[in-house]
């Protein structure tokens, strides 16, 4: 070990949301289990990254509450506070068995034949994306067609109409309540904002499950109201949680997949010329390049269950683990030249839909939009380029992604 040498590690050092990767690097080669001041345990390469994902008997999402005090401290009132309220209730920060039970139901009725069946409704928005910003002749790839596809999957889905007058304020109160994903201190004014948009969404989702409780439609919503038996269906309230969390993930990261490959694109201007030749053959791959070298997702917590030894070291119950998923995506002895964007390669054994009980239960989805995306942008937008001049990515840590990105063809 020689964490004595590496400066420790904390997500909000300046300028760590614009290239984490200098420092991801630098933890992965000389400290590949680092001891942050902050607390917690920093795991790096691809191998311990991947070991704690998918050892479901040694780490999971442990005490909530606790989690939370460690950044405001031991009086701080969580379950007080409503967006940290609901947070405790999404199925992704659970531990079996009542993360089984809701996530059993989730991916039943987000199953692969549901999402398979969406392909022709997929492409039919891609392309009316499309056809606006060629008829508009300049674009924000971010707002025009990244934000833009994946919301309307999801409100299809869902039996939501896109054109509802309530859908900015939604869409907007997603981006702001999911900030207690992030693992810090809120300050006063994030936290009392996340609280009142989380409102938003617990009553626009009320109404939703009252409309299809009352009259059943061929839709999402309406098959996780209809999904288990009477002893084990979901709730009300767990309906709720459910959609809220369903359809932020739903978009925020599909969002970010899309304009992260589109930046990398403009960058690597030869990958691009890759996929507009041949864009059926390489969009897949595409897909799974962007998500290992540009990745949604960049890093997720743990705690240990239970007293656990990695590398040498002791790992105490109750101990947070960040587990640097952008870290693993580049380690070396899994990629080859993992610091280029190659689209032919072969990327599958990225990190970024997660591991074990908790992989992405969205993440057959992600991979048709963006397949179709690629597909689509390529053949016919093929002198697209996005504007690659000091790139705007959104503050956080956790999710990476872009808040505008200008292109011209």
């Amino acid at each position: 070990m020689t964490h004595h040498t590496v400066p420790s590690f904390a997500p909000d050092a300046p300028g760590m949301h614009l290239d984490p990767y200098p420092a991801f690097a630098r933890l992965r080669e000389e400290d590949p289990l680092h001891r942050s001041d902050l607390g917690y345990w920093v795991v790096s390469r691809h191998e311990d990254v991947r070991g704690v994902l998918m050892d479901r008997d040694a780490f999971g999402q442990g005490d909530f509450v606790g989690n939370v005090r460690l950044f405001y401290g031991p009086d701080f009132d969580v379950m007080g506070q409503p967006s940290y309220k609901w947070l405790s209730e999404v199925f992704l920060m659970q531990d079996p068995p009542h993360h089984t039970r809701v996530r059993g139901m989730v991916t039943g009725a987000l199953n692969a034949r549901r999402v398979r069946a969406m392909e022709p409704r997929i492409r039919e928005i891609a392309n009316d994306l499309i056809d606006a910003m060629l008829a508009r002749g300049s674009a924000d790839i971010i707002h025009d067609f990244a934000y833009q596809l994946p919301v309307r999957v999801m409100c299809d889905m869902l039996g939501i109409e896109p054109e509802d007058p309530r859908m900015p304020a939604v869409i907007g109160a997603i981006a702001q309540s999911f900030i207690v994903f992030e693992a810090r201190a809120l300050s006063v004014v994030e936290l009392a904002t996340a609280n009142e948009q989380i409102g938003i969404l617990q009553r626009f989702f009320e109404e939703l499950f009252e409309q299809r409780m009352a009259k059943p439609c061929d839709d999402l919503a309406t098959a996780l109201v209809q999904s288990g038996g009477q002893e084990d269906s979901l709730s009300h309230d767990e309906l709720v949680t459910v959609a809220i969390g369903l359809f932020g993930a739903g978009f925020e990261t599909t969002a970010h997949m899309i304009g992260n490959a589109m930046l990398s694109f403009a960058r690597e201007p030869a990958q691009w010329q890759r996929l507009v030749d041949d864009p059926q053959g390489m969009a897949a791959g595409a897909v799974d390049e962007t998500l290992r070298y540009e990745s949604s997702l960049i890093a997720t917590y743990r705690t240990a269950l239970k007293e656990t030894h990695l590398r040498g070291e002791t790992i105490e119950p109750g101990t947070k683990v960040l587990t640097l998923i952008g870290a693993g995506n580049r380690d070396p002895r899994v990629f080859d030249r993992p610091d280029d964007f190659d689209i032919g390669r072969d990327a599958k054994k990225h990190l970024s839909f997660g591991g074990g009980i908790h992989f992405c239960a969205g993440a057959e989805l992600a991979r048709l939009e963006g397949r179709i995306a690629f597909e689509q942008l390529a053949a016919r937008m093929p002198t697209l380029k996005a504007k690659v001049k000091n790139p705007q990515w959104r503050e956080g840590f956790l999710f990476r992604g872009l808040s505008s990105l200008p292109a011209i063809w």
